[in-house]
C-alpha cells in the first residue's frame, strides 16, 4: 500500500509525473545542471504546421489584430517629445474559445491526452488555463478536474479567482478549491495518481508548443497587412510560458524586433503567505510569479519546465496595479473594448513604452483575455478596500503593494519600470549551482550561458562569486533555444 501522507506523495512525484505526462524527463538529463532543452521541446512530436491544424480543428487561433487608435492618440499627447508615440496594437486572444491565449496550450495537451487514451485531464491553476483545459476537454469528450488555490485561511477568495472557477464549472470541469499553501501541489499529485488522468500542465513541451502558433501568427499577420514586423512585442509574464512560446514562434518566423516582458509590481508580497494572499489585486501576470519563475523555471509542476523566459527576453518591465486598472477603464472608454486584467498589464506597459518610440513604429500587446463579473475593476477595488488597502488617485510611483493602490491622476503618470535582467540572470546561475551542490562543469557553464543569453565569461564571473548587481555585462546577446 502506498502512503498518502504529504511526505510519501512528494517522494514519488517523479513517478507520478512520468505516468501522467507520458514523458520520461530523465532521458534529457546530463547528470549535472545542464539538460537537453531542445530535445525536450521536440518531444511533442508535432510540427508547427500540425499544431496549427490541431488548433484550427477546435476553433483556436487565427485571432484578429486590432489597432488602438484612440489610445495611441492619448499616448502621443502624453509623450514628452514631439513625433513620438508608436502605434499601439493588440492581438485579440479573447476571441478564442474560453477567452484567452491559454487555450492554445490546452488544445495541444488535450489532443495528446486523447491520442494516448487518457480518460480525463487535470490542471493546477487559479486562472484562465483551467477554463481553457475545461473548454478543450468538453470538445474532446474527456473529463476535467481543475485544482485551484482560491482562499485564505478565513475562507475569503478573490473576485477574479472565483470568477475563473465559475468559468471552469460552466465549461464542465470539476473544480477543487484549496486554501493558499503547499497543499495545492500535494493534492494535485494525489489526484493524478488516483484518477490516472493526463497532467495538462502549463509547463510541458505541449503547453509551450501550443503558444508558438501565436508568435508565428503575429509575424504572419503584420507582414501580410503592413509588410513589416512590430518593432516591439510586449508579453505579460508570470510563469514564463506566454513569453517563451510567443518568442519561439516569432523566432521561427525570423522576427528581428524586441521582446519585452511585463509584470505588475507586487514587490514585498509573498504569494504563499496566508496573510498576504488577499492583499494583492492581481492573481497572475505579477512579479510574485514572474521574477521567481524567471530566476528558477524548474519550480514548476514538472521536473523540467519548458517555459524558460530568460532565453528569450530582451527587456523586463513592471507597471503598478493602479496603472493597469486605469488602462483597463481607458480601453473600454476610448476603444469600446472590455478586456480582463492580464493582457492589460502588457497594455499599460505598451502605453508607457510607446511614448519613447517614434510615431511610425508599432508596438504590439500580444494577447488579451475575456472579462467577467469578478474580473472587472470595481469588484477588485472593492475587495482591496475590504482588506484594508487604501485606494485613491495620485502618482502610481508612490504605490506600495499590500498597503495602497493608486490610480493615476493623469495618464502621463503611467510608467514602465525596467528590471535589472542581469540581476535575475545571476540569481538563476547561483540557484542552479546551489541546487546542484558542486562546481559546474564546462557543459553546465555552456548551458547556463544559453539559459541567460549571456556568454560563458558572464556565467563564470557569477559562479566565482562576483555580485551580479555590480554592472556585470555579458557578451553577444544571441537568441537561443
Amino acid at each position: 500500500m502506498k502512503g498518502n501522507d504529504y511526505a510519501s506523495v512528494m517522494a514519488r512525484k517523479g513517478e507520478i509525473m512520468k505516468k501522467s505526462v507520458g514523458i520520461d524527463y530523465n532521458k534529457f538529463e546530463s547528470g549535472g545542471i545542464a539538460f537537453d532543452y531542445k530535445r525536450m521541446m521536440s518531444e511533442t512530436g508535432y510540427t508547427l504546421s500540425e499544431i496549427r491544424s490541431i488548433q484550427r480543428n477546435v476553433h483556436v487561433g487565427d485571432t484578429p489584430v486590432i489597432e488602438l487608435r484612440n489610445l495611441t492618440a492619448l499616448a502621443r499627447k502624453c509623450a514628452a517629445r514631439p513625433g513620438h508615440g508608436a502605434r499601439i496594437f493588440i492581438k485579440d486572444e479573447a476571441a478564442n474559445p474560453s477567452g484567452s491565449f491559454k487555450v492554445r496550450r490546452a488544445a495541444v495537451s488535450v489532443y495528446h491526452a486523447k491520442k494516448l487514451g487518457f480518460k480525463g485531464v487535470i490542471s493546477a491553476t487559479s486562472g484562465n488555463y483551467g477554463a481553457a483545459v475545461a473548454s478543450q476537454a468538453a470538445i474532446a469528450g474527456l473529463k476535467c478536474i481543475v485544482v485551484q488555490e482560491c482562499y485564505d485561511s478565513k475562507g475569503l477568495g478573490q473576485p477574479e479567482i472565483i470568477e475563473k472557477a465559475r468559468k471552469c464549472e460552466a465549461l464542465g470541469a470539476e473544480v477543487v478549491q484549496l486554501s493558499v499553501g503547499p497543499e495545492l501541489f500535494y493534492k494535485f499529485l494525489l489526484l493524478l495518481e488516483e484518477t490516472g488522468f493526463f497532467n495538462a500542465s502549463l509547463y510541458t513541451p505541449f503547453g509551450i508548443a501550443g503558444i508558438e502558433t501565436l508568435g508565428f501568427e503575429i509575424a504572419e499577420q503584420f507582414r501580410n497587412k503592413f509588410s513589416r514586423d512590430p518593432s516591439v512585442v510586449v508579453c505579460t509574464n508570470a510563469g514564463g510560458g506566454n513569453l517563451t512560446g510567443t518568442a519561439r514562434g516569432l523566432h521561427m518566423a525570423d522576427y528581428r524586433g524586441e521582446l519585452v516582458g511585463a509584470s505588475v509590481n507586487l514587490a514585498g508580497l509573498h504569494m504563499a503567505s496566508d496573510s498576504q494572499f488577499n492583499r494583492k489585486s492581481f492573481t497572475t501576470g505579477h512579479t510574485g510569479f514572474g521574477v521567481p519563475f524567471a530566476a528558477w523555471p524548474d519550480r514548476s509542476d514538472v521536473p523540467r519546465s519548458a517555459a524558460r523566459p530568460l532565453r528569450y527576453m530582451d527587456r523586463y518591465v513592471t507597471v503598478t496595479q493602479g496603472s493597469v486598472f486605469y488602462i483597463t477603464e481607458a480601453l473600454a472608454s476610448l476603444e469600446g473594448l472590455e478586456k480582463g486584467p492580464a493582457g492589460n498589464t502588457s497594455l499599460a506597459a505598451a502605453f508607457a513604452l510607446s511614448q519613447d518610440m517614434p510615431e511610425d513604429q508599432i508596438i504590439l500587446v500580444q494577447e488579451t483575455e475575456y472579462t467577467g463579473a469578478g474580473k472587472h475593476v470595481q469588484p477588485q477595488l472593492s475587495f482591496a478596500k475590504s482588506n484594508g488597502i487604501d485606494v485613491f488617485f495620485g502618482d502610481p510611483a508612490d504605490e506600495k503593494p499590500g498597503v495602497n493602490l493608486i490610480l493615476p491622476s493623469h495618464p502621463s503618470l503611467i510608467k514602465a519600470t525596467e528590471l535589472d535582467l542581469n540581476h535575475i540572470r545571476a540569481s538563476l546561475i547561483k540557484t542552479a549551482v546551489k541546487n546542484y551542490g558542486k562546481a559546474p562543469g564546462e557543459a553546465d557553464i555552456a548551458f547556463l550561458a544559453e539559459e541567460t543569453r549571456r556568454d560563458t565569461a558572464f556565467v563564470k564571473k557569477v559562479v566565482a562569486g562576483i555580485n551580479g548587481e555590480d554592472g556585470l555585462s555579458g557578451g553577444k546577446n544571441a537568441k537561443t533555444g
